[in-house]
């Protein structure tokens, strides 16, 4: 999830907490629940998230499996992202599922529970949320400039080596972060996430970084590469003389945008409004949309596979169209001939 930033330097949890719910006075929202009834969000979450995860392994197995697929360079991002996904779907999700159950108490109610929850909602998605910028950027060279990665050399420096520092640099963040903090969590287990407020959040520069670096950079890479690659793609498509190529580049864009629009309709408006907050908004405004807005980024956890996998036809085809055909197979029926010459089945 997108981090809740409020920024005390050098607070301890207590102090900034108490800070928080002296200014918002006692409604903060980091102290409530988003007001949709837990049943309505249980069976949103229940009923979006199976589907999701199968078509999450579905994809990964083919991806990974299929050598043709595998060894295509536009599709190893996909395969991170899917990947990242996953930690959401089978941690993030089910901790929130039980949540509701337990009639709003987290479960087990311990610290580790809390650390593990928030390892899947700040630091898998916000992952993910970089990804998708360097994607964005990745995929405009790929469709204009491909010769950055025509040798070896060029793709490892390009390519391979970007993905693993941000793999990396994720990794060692957010478990520097969540597990070793420089201040004192603090563990609300009536609420979703534990209060989804960890600590670090609002000690001096770390969360202003992660805000900035892991949530708003990201997300301004992805809205201005996806329209200056859409203005690009409008204007060559009528110079553009190589039907085959262009069918190719037709591909990675539409898989770009697609994925570009499913980030910044989730990520964008939480993003406007956190900023807004820091740039001296009044905490209560914008209070309820904020509920709203957090909640929503679940759904580009539980839509993304979906959207991943309509661009791949072949495997769209391989996991739909063969059960059309099943169905539509009709048993063959024996006809006889009885003694007054009618047919009798």
């Amino acid at each position: 999830m997108l981090s809740m930033v409020t920024i005390f330097p050098k607070l301890d949890t207590s102090e900034s907490v108490d800070t928080i719910n002296q200014t918002d006075g006692g409604s903060s929202f980091e102290s409530s629940e988003i007001s949709l009834p837990r049943f309505v969000r249980f069976w949103i979450l229940i009923l979006l998230d199976i589907p999701s995860v199968m078509c999450t392994l579905f994809l990964l197995f083919h991806l990974i499996t299929n050598r043709t697929l595998r060894h295509e360079i536009n599709n190893h991002i996909i395969i991170i992202l899917l990947a990242f996904g996953l930690a959401g779907q089978l941690i993030d999700i089910p901790l929130y599922l039980t949540f509701i159950t337990h009639t709003g108490i987290v479960s087990p109610s311990t610290p580790a529970t809390c650390l593990i929850w928030w390892l899947a909602a700040f630091g898998f998605y916000n992952g993910g949320t970089i990804l998708m910028g360097w994607a964005a950027i990745e995929r405009y060279m790929l469709v204009y400039h491909d010769r950055l990665m025509s040798t070896n050399q060029k793709r490892f420096l390009l390519h391979y080596l970007p993905l693993s520092i941000i793999i990396l640099y994720t990794g060692i963040f957010y478990i520097v972060v969540i597990f070793f903090p420089p201040c004192e969590n603090i563990y609300d287990y009536t609420l979703p996430i534990c209060n989804a407020y960890p600590c670090y959040q609002s000690y001096g520069i770390l969360g202003m970084w992660e805000f900035g670096a892991n949530n708003i950079l990201p997300t301004l890479a992805v809205a201005f590469f996806s329209m200056l690659l859409l203005v690009r793609v409008s204007l060559l498509k009528r110079r553009l003389h190589q039907p085959m190529q262009w069918r190719k580049q037709r591909r990675m864009t539409i898989q770009l945008l697609s994925i570009s629009s499913l980030n910044l309709i989730f990520n964008m408006p939480l993003n406007i409004l956190c900023l807004a907050h820091l740039c001296g908004l009044p905490s209560d405004v914008g209070y309820e949309p904020q509920q709203y807005f957090y909640f929503s980024c679940y759904f580009l956890i539980l839509l993304f596979p979906f959207v991943c996998l309509y661009q791949y036809p072949d495997l769209y085809r391989k996991l739909f169209c063969k059960r059309v055909k099943r169905s539509a197979i009709v048993a063959p029926t024996h006809a006889t001939l009885n003694l007054h010459g009618r047919v009798v089945f």
